[in-house]
Parts: C-alpha cells; structure tokens; sequence
C-alpha cells in the first residue's frame, strides 16, 4: 500500500476511522498506522483524533494523469503519452528510458518526487514530495544539432507565457535556464540531447521544474521562491500547471522548429533579470553590462572594449555586488 492511496481517501478532510481506512484500503490497522506515520514524515498534516480516527488538516495537491490531460488543449492529449508517477530518480530520466524503449507519441512524465532530481552541471534539484512540479517532455527536433540554438531560452519564453496566463505577475527569466520572481529563483529547465535518432533527427528530453506549494528550503544557498508564496490567494493546483505548460512547450516548439529563434528574443529579453546589471562571467574574464541576447542566443555583455557574447555551455553569469 502507498501512502498515497491513504492520502486519497483522507483527502475530503473528514474524519476516517481507522478500521474503515483498513477495509477501503485491504490492509490491517497495523498498516494504516504506518502508513499514516509515514505520510506525515513526508509532510502531510495529520490529526489523530482519539476514538474518532483521522482527518487530513492540511490540503493535498494529488498529481492526476486525467485530471492534466483534461486541461491540455482538445486533441492534442493523442500526441502524447503521459505517464504520472509517485516516485522516481529523475522524470529526464525517465524520458530517456522510454525513449530507448521505442514509446509511442511523445513521451511526458510528471512525478510526486525525485529521488536523484538534476539540475544544470549536474547539481542536485531538490525534490521534496507533494510539492512542486517535476515534469520532462521528450521533443523531437529534424535538422541536426544546429538547428536547437536557444532552445533553453525558447523553453523559459512558454513557461513564462503559461503562468503568466495563470495569473503570475512579475516573471523573470536569467539565462540560459532559470525562471525568476522578484523574490527569488522559482524553477529551471534542464535540456539534455539525445544522439541523431536517424540523420538529421535529434531526441531533446526538457525537463522542468517548478516550486508551487514548497515553504522552506533546507540547504539552498539561494534566494528562492514558490507560486505559494508569491501568490497565496491562488488555491494552486499542480494539475492545472501542468497542462499550461505542456500546452505553452507545444504551441512554443513548432514555431521555433520553423523559424528559430528569431521570434522569441524580444518576448525573452523584455523579461530578462540581466539587464543593464554589471555582471561577470564566472570562468572568464570578461566583466561589463547586461545588455541582452543576440539572435543565437548567447547573452551579451557590454564591456570597455565592446560587446562580448556569452554561450550557454562555456561560463555562467553572475552579478557584481
């Protein structure tokens, strides 16, 4: 029995006996009790009501592999093949697996919790349970490794777009990968590339990840913020997140698949934390201004001598305090 499947009967805020919890669920009183510990071990707020049973205080936002698909634009649910999960080591990960495996239609996984969550330069993502939003889409991109220059970028534009059309105010975007509130750092996207599939085809796994209810942070030695945070009027719900942004990466992509870059450089440099901030490049000696992203891609410093660009891949950027 998962936890899950408990937090699911609790989930109406009622109180439930913990006999009638056994019978729904097939398991004895014993494995309720654990089950519950459990459950509270991983966050959950749990009353122990004595003589009554037990009742869920605080409110739970269950992952629903219906629920996400219903809110995807009509139709496009059959060009997917979307697979929801409790647990696992990484929905890039994941992704990859199927991948190899020959899935039909484009892979996409979402997961209550990442037991080995990665970031960009193999940096840990932290993935606490029940939560945020961890979803990695599989994208299939025709014309060879060239043809992805700014992909991450094109990526942070419809992530932005999907919570702005849900009400966030104030997105940023620091390059090459990061989504921003004035607060702090509210998600990233990691890219990673497959080899060509066949000549010209190359497989990109996306994966993005998005602080939604997450309260505190152990560990981060950066500002951070969540949606809950930022926004704690809105009764969020991780569902409904998902299905925006799968829509915003599907409307994002064709374009960038026929255009390139070109039309997302203005949408992204309007929501860039960088500029006209005096910046460095960890790395490198180059020291300047903020001063945007050319069409490829590749952030721009001004400096004493001139424009230098920066690629995503070489050095990182920081601000001078």
């Amino acid at each position: 029995m998962k936890s899950k499947a408990l937090i699911e009967l609790l989930s109406d805020g009622q109180v439930h006996s913990g006999a009638a919890l056994a019978e729904k669920l097939g398991v004895s009183r014993t494995a309720i009790w654990k089950q519950i510990r459990r459950a509270m071990d991983e966050g959950a707020d749990i009353a122990t009501i004595r003589g009554r049973g037990y009742q869920l205080v605080s409110r739970v936002d269950l992952l629903d592999r219906v629920a996400v698909l219903d809110g995807i634009a009509f139709g496009r649910e059959e060009e997917l093949t979307l697979t929801v999960l409790d647990e696992v080591d990484s929905t890039n990960a994941e992704v990859i697996r199927q991948i190899t495996a020959g899935a039909k239609g484009m892979p996409v996984v979402i997961a209550d919790c990442q037991t080995s969550g990665r970031g960009r330069r193999g940096r840990v993502w932290q993935s606490p349970r029940g939560e945020n939003l961890y979803l990695s889409m599989g994208l299939t991109f025709h014309g060879g490794f060239g043809v992805l220059d700014g992909l991450s970028l094109v990526l942070g534009v419809a992530v932005a777009n999907a919570l702005e059309q849900l009400g966030v105010p104030e997105i940023g975007l620091k390059w090459p990968n990061d989504i921003f509130l004035p607060d702090g750092k509210l998600g990233g996207i990691l890219v990673e590339l497959q080899g060509e599939l066949e000549e010209g085809v190359v497989q990109v796994i996306a994966g993005i990840g998005l602080n939604v209810h997450m309260s505190r942070a152990d560990g981060v030695d950066q500002p951070w913020s969540s949606l809950a945070r930022a926004c704690p009027e809105t009764d969020w719900s991780r569902n409904q997140i998902a299905s925006a942004i799968i829509d915003a990466v599907l409307d994002a992509v064709p374009l960038f698949s026929d255009v390139g870059f070109a039309d997302f450089r203005e949408p992204w440099q309007r929501r860039d934390i960088f500029m006209g901030k005096p910046l460095q490049a960890r790395g490198g000696d180059v020291d300047g201004v903020g001063c945007g992203i050319d069409d490829a891609g590749n952030y721009q410093i001004r400096t004493h001598t001139g424009v230098v660009p920066v690629r995503a891949g070489e050095i990182s950027l920081r601000v001078v305090p």
